[in-house]
Formats: C-alpha cells, structure tokens, sequence
C-alpha cells in the first residue's frame, strides 16, 4: 500500500504546477501565492496533529527557531520566484530549472555541511545540468534572440531552484531536534507571512477581491495538491523504504510534463526528451 502512497505524493506534485498555471493566467502570482499558502499551512498542522507532534513546540532551542525561519524565508523566496516563473514561462521548461536545485544542494551541502561528492553523484550533476540545458532550449530560440522579456521566466526559474537549494541546507540544519512535520508546520508559517508582506508592499491586496472565481478554484486546488502530495510523502516514508519512496517522489517531473501536454499542448521534442531523459537518471542516480 506504500507505494500507492508514494506515487500518490509524486502525482499530486506533478498536479501542483499544472494547477497553479491555470490560476495564474490573470491573477498576480504573488497573490496567488499568498492565497495557495494558507491551503497548505492547514494541510501541515493537519500532519502535526495526526503524529502528535505538537507537544515538541515547547522544547524548540533557539539555534532550531532560527534556521526554521531563515529556512523558511527561503522556501518563500522559492515559491514566489516560482510561481512567477509558471505564470511566464512554459511549465516544461520552468521545472526542470527549478529541479536543477538538486545540483546547488549537493554543492552547497559539500560547502557548508563538508558532505562529500562520490564520483556518482557528480556524473549525476552533469547528467542533470545537461538534462536542463536540453530542455530549456529549442533550436529555434536562443538567448540572444529571445529578448529579455522573453527569458524572463529563466531568471525567476533559476532563482526558485537557488532559494529552494538554500532550504534544503538551512532546512536540514533547523529539523536536527525536531520532528520533521512540525519543522514544516513552523516553516510554513513563515512562508505566509512573508508572502502577505509581498502582497501588501507591492499594494497588490485589494487585487484579492476581484480574482476570477474559476483562478480562485485553481489557486486553491493547487494548494490543495500540495498538502495532498505531503500527506502521502510521508504516510509512505512512514510504512515504507525511504531509499524507495524518495526516488519515485522525485519523478513528479515527468507527471508534470505529461499534464502539460495534456492540458496546455506543450509539446517535447527529440532533444528536450532526451533532456528528461538525462536529468530522470541523474536524479535516480544520486539516490543509490
């Protein structure tokens, strides 16, 4: 049954982007964000009562409190820059940046935790990084060619797959004497705050009015397959092998490209198939 779970996590991921994308076709992805956090701060105290983890919020050291939160800030700063990198770009070409994040893990682990680079793992950062690149670009478009504003979406793209990266160190530092759903509870508590400040210095607020009702359903959705996707990552991670569970969860990627297709008609060609191709073994390669 674990493994149902564990597919179940990878799909609702998959759905997230796909979802977004559709609630942010007229509606400011900041606001969008703001709205689809609040949806996923209640999935994540929904898994901190189910395991009881909150009677450890008492005994949380200060040292903890202050990587959560900067991880968290961190996890905003990805969500935001991601969200808008959906509303302007391709969804097939703005996930395989922001999975690049696993290449800037590794570096910034070898960095600031000296955690070491097997042989392995670096051929599987080179996979991925050619992976990304083959996907990104198309031969009848290049950077010079594209105009700032049509590349845009990369540098938002770029800057979630860093700000992601950040998390998962600042992340792993802060969860050492925590249980690891409410570490994400407390996480996310600073990602909706810090999304609301977004949206009232930008005075984007009264902006919350008048969305869309039908983007309003979507923006909700997503949040809502997020918190879904988090629920059977870990449901699974608990009855199952994390050296199982982990790899499939990671193939979210390959839902999404198919749910683009579905949905939006993007299309993949020979060289952006092998590109997924390449990052799929990359990303397999670096959990043996």
């Amino acid at each position: 049954m674990w493994i149902l779970f564990a597919f179940g996590s990878a799909l609702f991921a998959g759905l997230t982007s796909i979802l977004a994308k559709c609630g942010i076709k007229n509606t400011d992805s900041n606001v969008a964000t703001a709205i689809r956090t609040i949806i996923v701060l209640i999935f994540s105290w929904i898994m901190v009562f189910l395991v009881g983890a909150q009677h450890g919020i008492g005994s949380v050291s200060a040292k903890t409190w202050t990587f959560l939160i900067l991880s968290g800030l961190a996890t905003g700063a990805s969500w935001l820059c991601y969200f808008r990198a959906l509303q302007i770009g391709d969804v097939d070409k703005v996930v395989p940046v922001d999975k690049s994040s696993a290449i800037l893990s590794i570096l910034l682990a070898f960095f600031f935790l000296h955690e070491s680079i097997s042989p392995l793992k670096l051929l599987c950062v080179v996979l991925i990084g050619a992976g990304t690149y083959l996907m990104i670009t198309k031969k009848e478009t290049s950077f010079e060619n594209s105009g700032k504003k049509g590349w845009s979406w990369f540098f938002y793209a770029l800057g979630s797959a860093v700000f992601a990266s950040l998390t998962s160190i600042l992340g792993k530092v802060g969860i050492e004497n925590i249980d690891s759903n409410l570490g994400t509870a407390i996480r996310t508590i600073v990602v909706l705050i810090m999304a609301w400040i977004v949206v009232f210095v930008t005075k984007k607020q009264d902006s919350v009015r008048t969305i869309d009702h039908r983007e309003l359903g979507f923006i909700c959705l997503s949040g809502l397959a997020t918190g879904a996707s988090w629920l059977c990552y870990y449901r699974a991670l608990q009855d199952g092998l994390a050296s199982v569970v982990v790899p499939i969860d990671k193939l979210s990627i390959l839902f999404t490209i198919l749910f683009s297709y579905l949905v939006f008609h993007e299309k993949l060609g020979k060289k952006e198939a092998g590109g997924l191709v390449l990052i799929v073994v990359g990303t397999l390669g670096m959990l043996v």
